[in-house]
């Protein structure tokens, strides 16, 4: 299939769609300079931190508790080096669906906010988000734009705990409020699927997928390369997120 075919049927399943499932992964903020392996993480691609571990071990649950002074380095050495990005045509254009139709939701599995700072609001951070900080010790909760500024571990002003990002570590729990709401959008049903960006390596994110093979419903795949869901795509558009979220924009949009 050539390339403005594929975008032409991308362009036929979204045009009269109003339920709209997008699940996004690293590839979405690669045009906003973000690397792709492990999100944010992909800073340590293949190399190990000061003290000798991978980043899943700096950045896992247990050590968190153990060694927070540890993980909040890493935290914060990958928060300053994606602090300057921003969203991106394809999260902008998103997002313009989202106010355009009356049930377009976004699964992401990235940390970075950008979906939000764009003007997503239906919205399932299922890894959480870095702009969250949360108490390991009492309920208290805030939002921050950036890490400048911590003392890192961070103390909580309640309780003298440790502030942590809201994000899933390695090792820990997903949410059960954010697979809840994942279960609810399926229930209620959807008109297509577009998966972009992510390699679909989790059941969580790779579920979707199937489940509207299985219920004939369309499943637009966007990624340059091949993907644990390719085989079940009803189009793919291999290409970056940017590019091809702006030329269905522009084809649903004509002037």
């Amino acid at each position: 299939m050539n390339h403005d075919t594929a975008v032409d049927r991308a362009c036929a399943a979204l045009a009269d769609a109003q339920r709209i499932l997008f699940i996004t992964g690293a590839g979405i903020s690669a045009d906003s300079g973000l690397p792709t392996y492990r999100g944010i993480g992909g800073l340590y691609h293949e190399r190990l931190t000061a003290e000798g571990l991978t980043i899943e071990e700096a950045l896992s649950g247990e050590m968190m508790a153990q060694r927070p002074d540890i993980a909040w380095r890493y935290i914060a050495e990958i928060e300053a080096n994606c602090r300057d990005a921003r969203p991106n045509a394809a999260h902008r254009l998103i997002a313009e669906l989202e106010r355009e139709r009356s049930g377009v939701w976004v699964l992401t599995q990235n940390v970075d906010g950008l979906h939000r700072a764009a003007g997503s609001q239906k919205l399932i951070e299922v890894h959480g988000t870095v702009h969250r900080l949360r108490c390991t010790e009492c309920p208290h909760n805030r939002n921050v734009p950036d890490f400048s500024g911590l003392s890192l571990p961070p103390a909580c002003p309640l309780c003298g705990g440790v502030l942590r990002p809201d994000v899933v570590l390695f090792g820990e729990m997903l949410p059960t409020h954010a697979l809840d709401r994942l279960q609810t959008i399926l229930a209620g049903g959807l008109d297509a699927v577009v998966s972009i960006g992510t390699t679909s390596v989790f059941p969580y994110i790779a579920g979707p997928v199937w489940w509207a093979q299985q219920h004939g419903i369309a499943v637009v795949e966007i990624n340059p390369g091949d993907t644990e869901v390719s085989h079940l795509a009803s189009v793919r558009l291999r290409m970056g997120a940017a590019q091809a979220m702006q030329e269905i924009w522009g084809r649903l949009h004509p002037a």
